[in-house]
């Protein structure tokens, strides 16, 4: 039985690639490593947390011993490296926590599978979950390539970067057997409320501002979560060791514009006069280091591997607004912080 460690499996991403891996590969065993910070949610994972293959480790990839003694007692033979800090605003304020969890925790991860798998590398993989943002902007035209140079222009991006950078130099110095992805936006069920679209349906859902940076000018590119789930599984399968792959959806959006697709659907659901929401936009300051525009070309990707999306947004946003009203306790757990109290539930006499 193949023994992988998917690190953030309790997050937004994290917990719809291991929910897929432990489905789709009974002769797989997942074991789920997660902080539990804030943005780490188990009731993402209360449908597959009793299969016989999960498992699920309550750590923080900062402790290096914790991470060789996690190897060495376990055997991994992959890694699925997704833990990171994410939120820009949050790198802004605390710069320090994005580069202990970002850079030396991934910096750990790299130094255990290098120890333990020093001997015998067949079979081995580690793979790393990354970001566009480490390219930093575009303008109005052009896409970012798995050739663009590294442009980060915000903490986030810049701890992203740096992890980037060792994960590479771990595959070019040592041999370890590597691979990257970068990704756009992603969006879709279980996103933590603090992200622009579950914050601004549950806004909207409670008559509450809708805070637009600048004049919602900025262009992202959105990715439907359950496809950044299948693209991850495809190249941790199929990716050649030390290749770096785009995950993009084809998806450009205006923050405005993309608010006002929100307000127009929500509105439907609610029974509310179309466009009555648009009163609760509230523009605001402009965050520092903003980059304009975002926009992968994932052709390497589906010419390689043959993976591409399987939604365009205007579907992806409904199955998500669905998915929130069909899940309002889990919103609500997750917003009044009640969710945090799960883990003491589940594994606290244990």
């Amino acid at each position: 039985m193949k023994k992988i460690l998917i690190t953030g499996g309790a997050g937004f991403i994290g917990s719809h690639v291991v929910r897929l891996f432990v489905n789709k590969y009974p002769d797989y065993h997942i074991f789920n490593l997660d902080k539990l910070t804030y943005a780490g949610n188990l009731l993402n994972l209360t449908d597959i947390e009793n299969k016989p293959n999960y498992t699920f480790i309550k750590g923080d990839i900062v402790d290096g011993d914790l991470m060789l003694s996690l190897f060495k007692t376990h055997q991994f033979d992959g890694v699925i490296h997704l833990a990171a800090e994410s939120h820009v605003d949050r790198s802004i304020e605390n710069p320090m926590e994005f580069v202990m969890t970002n850079v030396v925790g991934t910096v750990n991860l790299l130094n255990a599978a290098k120890a333990v798998w020093k001997d015998n590398l067949e079979g081995k993989r580690f793979y790393h979950v990354s970001t566009d943002e480490v390219y930093g902007a575009l303008g109005h035209e052009g896409f970012f390539t798995e050739e663009t140079a590294y442009d980060p222009h915000s903490p986030y991006s810049a701890s992203k970067a740096s992890s980037d950078h060792f994960v590479r130099a771990y595959h070019d110095t040592y041999g370890l057997p590597t691979i990257i992805s970068n990704c756009s936006n992603n969006y879709g069920p279980n996103q933590f409320p603090e992200k622009l679209i579950p914050l601004f349906l549950n806004n909207i859902r409670n008559n509450k501002p809708l805070p637009v940076y600048g004049k919602g000018e900025n262009v992202r590119d959105w990715l439907y979560v359950i496809d950044h789930a299948a693209a991850i599984d495809v190249i941790y399968h199929k990716g050649p060791d030390g290749e770096t792959y785009n995950i993009g959806g084809h998806n450009e959006w205006k923050n405005i514009d993309l608010i006002k697709v929100m307000i127009k659907a929500m509105d439907k659901k609610l029974g509310r006069e179309p466009g009555s929401s648009e009163k609760l936009i509230t523009y605001v300051t402009d965050r520092a280091g903003h980059d304009l525009r975002y926009a992968i070309d994932s052709s390497k990707l589906q010419n390689e591997l043959g993976w591409k999306p399987s939604l365009q947004f205007e579907e992806g946003i409904e199955k998500t607004i669905d998915w929130y009203f069909n899940n309002e306790d889990w919103l609500d757990s997750t917003t009044s912080g009640d969710y945090q109290k799960y883990y003491d539930k589940m594994y606290g006499n244990r």
